[in-house]
């Protein structure tokens, strides 16, 4: 029996793979294409995914294949200057999905995931010790858990009898890569200036001639399956812009909508949703590959836990709490962007104002840190303000936090050198060093780096030790179970 069987092998699935391979949970990603696509939906990742492959030791990888912008304009296409962030990453990392989903697989190959490709979810069934999966070809596997990360038309969402409220799309976008024979200067004159009304237009050049093509449809699919034609785009073109580029070569043609989705629970018995399977939205501000793979950090030290046996009566439904509310607020601000970029006069009033609010920097760094992700708090109860709050990196005495926390365990950072986690070190690391940028005595910290404690008394680490990482291990006679494994800070090195 594995650990957990993970359906789907986008950015979500793949990255919860390699969180759980880090507890070395046996895991098996089932994804029923047998290729990558080759669609580039995604970007970029925001900051709060540039932190977290920073946890993981992957940013380097990542920042060899993207390019750094420090741009406004995020939110809702919105003109404004890039705020100070409250991070060591400040700054949107612009890389195409289709190497985020390459790097992300390779990572996971390389810490033990077993992937099948061409491996198609059609059944399920759970009992007390498990869930059973069926595949197309027959083939039955067997799981302590199951998490789908199969995208918006979840087949295991659909499996566990999960609802999926919202309203469906009211508008419809085409999104393409092909090639023009339009001089580039000229296409960036005719984008200048139909953007300064519609905003869901854009020719993005690609190199080699080809584009990143989006452009407003006209109604609504009812078979979202068909695609669109070379020619569907070039009329929309001419309708929008006046002139069609001269597209041709189309490379892939796609199309989306405005739909917004978000399933009632993400939790029935030992099967959850994560990523798109759990919440749907319209694609402004680049939002949605970053919360899936969010959702991914944060259930996959969980699961490991349940799956090791010291998880905590309620740690599995902590996922739930934790990330409902974080996706609605990202389903609630993708509904309004959607409406600041109407073309419709009482929109456009209304975006007239909110671009002079967003003048005031207080307004612009909110906004920004709900499309970055790291204005995020989760409700850990009555505490001080950074407790709930996912920790920056922070420049200690020895090196940097975020090298601390490779191996995917909790931490203490003690500047008091007084504090102990004995009799949970085998799921926390305590490391004693200081930072001048650090204004707590200690933090302790979660395997998906927010703060759980904040204080220098060891009966309130005490408290809140159990309530993450579980029952003391016992203390046989004669010494202690677990030894502290020492952490020695690496050489301090930029990222």
């Amino acid at each position: 029996m594995a650990g957990v069987i993970i359906v789907g092998g986008g950015p979500t699935g793949m990255m919860l793979a390699a969180e759980l391979r880090l507890h070395d949970v046996d895991v098996v990603v089932l994804e029923k294409e047998a290729e990558q696509p080759p669609f580039v939906r995604s970007l970029g990742l925001h900051v709060r995914s540039i932190e977290v492959m920073d946890q993981r030791g992957l940013l380097e990888r990542f920042l060899e294949h993207g390019k750094k912008y420090e741009v406004g304009g995020f939110f809702a296409g919105i003109p404004t200057p890039w705020p100070r962030l409250d991070t060591a990453h400040g700054y949107v990392l612009g890389v195409p999905q289709t190497t985020t989903d390459r790097l992300l697989e390779e990572h996971a190959l390389e810490v033990g995931a077993e992937v099948r490709r061409g491996a198609e979810l059609v059944g399920l069934v759970q009992d007390a010790d498990g869930v059973t999966a069926a595949l197309a070809d027959g083939t039955r596997l067997r799981a302590r858990y199951l998490v789908g990360c199969d995208g918006g038309r979840s087949t295991v969402r659909k499996l566990l009898g999960i609802a999926f409220p919202g309203e469906p799309s009211t508008v419809e976008t085409l999104l393409g890569e092909m090639e023009v024979t339009a001089p580039p200067e000229t296409v960036a004159a005719v984008v200048a200036e139909v953007r300064e009304t519609e905003k869901r237009f854009g020719l993005g050049p690609l190199g080699d001639g080809r584009y990143r093509v989006v452009v407003p449809a006209v109604g609504v699919t009812e078979d979202r399956a068909v695609r669109p034609t070379l020619e569907d785009f070039r009329r929309r073109l001419r309708a929008v812009a006046g002139t069609d580029f001269g597209v041709h070569s189309p490379r892939w043609l796609s199309r989306f909508g405005n739909a917004t989705r978000q399933a009632e629970r993400y939790r029935e018995g030992r099967a959850f949703l994560a990523g798109d399977a759990a919440h749907v939205h319209p694609p402004t501000g680049g939002q949605g590959l970053n919360l899936g793979i969010q959702d991914a950090f944060n259930l996959g030290w969980k699961l490991a836990a349940a799956v090791a046996g010291w998880a905590p009566e309620d740690l599995l439904d902590s996922f739930e709490s934790e990330r409902h509310p974080v996706a609605t607020a990202v389903l609630d601000n993708t509904r309004a962007q959607m409406e600041l970029m109407s073309t419709t006069p009482g929109a456009q009033s209304v975006r007239r104002l909110v671009q002079e609010l967003m003048a005031f920097e207080e307004v612009n760094r909110h906004l920004i840190e709900k499309i970055t992700a790291i204005g995020i708090r989760y409700d850990f109860g009555a505490g001080p303000d950074l407790v709930g709050r996912r920790m920056r990196d922070v420049q200690l005495k020895k090196g940097r936090l975020y090298e601390l926390t490779r191996a995917g365990r909790g931490l203490l950072l003690d500047q008091t050198g007084r504090l102990s986690v004995e009799g949970w070190a085998d799921r926390v690391d305590h490391v004693v060093d200081v930072s001048e940028e650090l204004d707590v005595p200690a933090a302790l910290l979660r395997p998906d780096g927010h703060v759980a404690w904040v204080g220098e008394d060891q009966q309130g680490l005490l408290d809140a030790l159990p309530r993450w990482f579980g029952a003391r291990a016992d203390l046989p006679r004669g010494g202690p179970l677990v030894v502290a494994r020492e952490i020695v800070p690496p050489t301090p090195m930029s990222s």
